[in-house]
């Protein structure tokens, strides 16, 4: 069985809140020889719990001001593939999630301006399968965050 133990969660945190930690440093914090930290870092990709690394940018900085969440509510299911494939081709959306409740999907979106979200929306609501979305706009954030809390524990089997 394929297994995280406390030095898996360990490399993990670590990774999450430093991306470009050295090995060296890693293997030093956890108590571990550079190779055996590069194995288990090797193992938990394969594993599909290490899914790459990323460089984290402030979207303002970037001229990237306005952030939205779009819920939006589908004609059915017909098109949901479709939708999908529209959807996370648009580099303004982030995130795309399936949900319950009022409406199919919730977005969130970064654009310029409330032009651009307009156009964006346009789009959005273009989509094959779109009935009609409501739109949320974020006024200020609090926490944002890509962390998860991880903990020793035996891994489900992959998809």
């Amino acid at each position: 069985m394929d297994k995280l133990d406390e030095t898996d969660v360990q490399i993990l945190d670590l990774l999450q809140r430093d991306g470009r930690a050295k090995r060296t440093d890693l293997a030093a914090e956890v108590g571990l020889s550079i190779p055996s930290v590069s194995d288990r870092m090797r193992k938990m990709e394969s594993r599909g719990v290490l899914t790459g690394f990323h460089a984290t940018v402030d979207a303002k900085r970037l001229g990237r001001d306005v952030m939205a969440f779009v819920f939006v509510q589908s004609t059915g299911s017909e098109h949901y593939a479709e939708f999908v494939a529209t959807v996370t081709a648009l580099d303004e959306v982030q995130e795309l999630h399936s949900v319950t409740g009022d409406g199919s999907h919730v977005l969130k979106v970064r654009v310029r301006n409330t032009t651009a979200l307009e156009r964006l929306l346009a789009r959005i609501q273009a989509a094959p399968g779109v009935r009609g979305t409501r739109t949320s706009l974020v006024l200020s954030t609090h926490k944002e965050s890509t962390f998860v809390p991880s903990e020793p524990m035996t891994l489900p089997p992959t998809d």
